[in-house]
């Protein structure tokens, strides 16, 4: 909004002319949206606690020591990153750009998904909220339709390099090589990739919901995941830095970066409420929403695969419950002692806090490696 009031007037007043530049607007999303997080987040908290009474409650089939340490604790802390994502978004971002649409309608989507899922849960004081199945079909009938609009926008793109709208990139292989193969800047998957697209999108959120079982461990890998494809957003929609990396052009998706930086921001906000012991839980208002969020810029960015990798730490935990499942049907046996991961390590012994901050760092190191893909190709 404030680009499209401000930038006419850059020729009477130069000082205006700073809100062309994208790393100037995605400064300004993070600081709104940790302003609005951190003034808000007192009395969004209190009217919850408020509002829930016995707050989220607290699996039985999960660690015993959180039936103690966690209960009465508020949910639905993801109203707070939601309203200071989409404030900041909408105040910092260009508002003519598709992809911007596009993201916050998966964000606000999954979110009100989620938001649904923890109202069923503390209203009936059960784990059990919105049905997997039924969850699950209206996170693809999105995810399908995000991915349906992504390959429209960027088939329509005068810029965008030929078949880069159906193709799909891989890390460390430059696309001289796909160009050269397959006539295209990336594997070719036709119209496969709408339902390639929405699994990488489904799969994102949730993942990002499976990790979040500790104070603080999901909020911090998915910033460390939006600040990697804040760099990746903003380098691969500069026809420029694109070329020079090797990389596929995509025109117009470096205003995500602006969106990622509102991610940061309004984590950031949350986090000085959710670092243990946590004051309020994110809940699948927040968890499901920033997944889709993550999910839908690496599909706009066309670094779908490269997400595996930055988002690593979110693939193990959803991977160690996919293992756990299979091996007790087939063998009747256990892998780990508790699924997801982290619990595993609470189950040897291993303190919240630990575990935590050592899951931080493998998201960092992992982004780290993602990042790497840009030039190593």
């Amino acid at each position: 909004m404030l680009y499209h009031l401000l930038t006419p007037l850059a020729d009477q007043f130069q000082l205006f002319n700073v809100f062309r530049y994208l790393t100037f607007r995605t400064g300004g999303a993070i600081m709104t949206a940790l302003l609005i997080a951190f003034l808000l987040g007192p009395s969004l908290i209190s009217w919850m606690r408020r509002k829930q009474g016995r707050g989220q409650p607290i699996r039985t089939d999960g660690p015993q020591t959180h039936i103690i340490e966690k209960a009465g604790t508020p949910t639905m802390g993801g109203v707070l990153i939601l309203l200071s994502l989409v404030v900041a978004t909408f105040l910092w971002a260009r508002l003519d750009n598709v992809y911007v649409w596009i993201v916050m309608g998966v964000t606000l989507a999954f979110g009100a998904l989620g938001f649904i899922d923890d109202y069923m849960k503390v209203t009936k004081q059960t784990a059990d909220g919105v049905v997997g199945s039924l969850k699950l079909i209206v996170q693809f009938a999105v995810a399908l339709l995000a991915a349906y609009l992504c390959m429209s926008a960027l088939a329509e793109a005068p810029d965008a390099p030929a078949g880069l709208a159906t193709s799909v990139g891989v890390p460390f292989v430059p696309i001289s090589l796909f160009e050269k193969w397959f006539s295209a800047p990336g594997v070719p998957f036709g119209l496969l990739i709408i339902p390639f697209a929405a699994f990488v999108i489904v799969g994102a959120s949730n993942t990002v919901n499976l990790t979040d079982g500790l104070d603080g461990l999901a909020t911090v890998p998915v910033m460390i995941a939006s600040g990697a494809y804040a760099l990746i957003a903003y380098l691969v929609g500069n026809a420029i830095y694109a070329g020079y990396l090797g990389v596929p052009f995509v025109p117009g998706v470096g205003e995500l970066t602006v969106i990622c930086g509102a991610i940061i921001g309004a984590g950031l906000g949350f986090l000085w409420y959710n670092a243990p012991p946590a004051a309020i839980f994110m809940g699948d208002t927040g968890s499901l929403a920033l997944g889709g969020a993550i999910g839908s810029i690496a599909v706009a960015s066309k670094h779908e695969i490269v997400l595996a990798i930055v988002g690593g730490l979110f693939v193990l935990e959803g991977l160690s419950v996919m293992i756990q499942i299979a091996s007790f049907k087939l063998t009747g046996k256990r892998v780990f002692r508790m699924a997801p991961i982290h619990h595993h390590f609470e189950q040897l012994g291993w303190k919240e806090s630990t575990i935590v901050i050592r899951f931080w760092i493998i998201a960092v190191v992992l982004a780290l490696i993602g990042l790497a893909t840009l030039k190593l190709r």
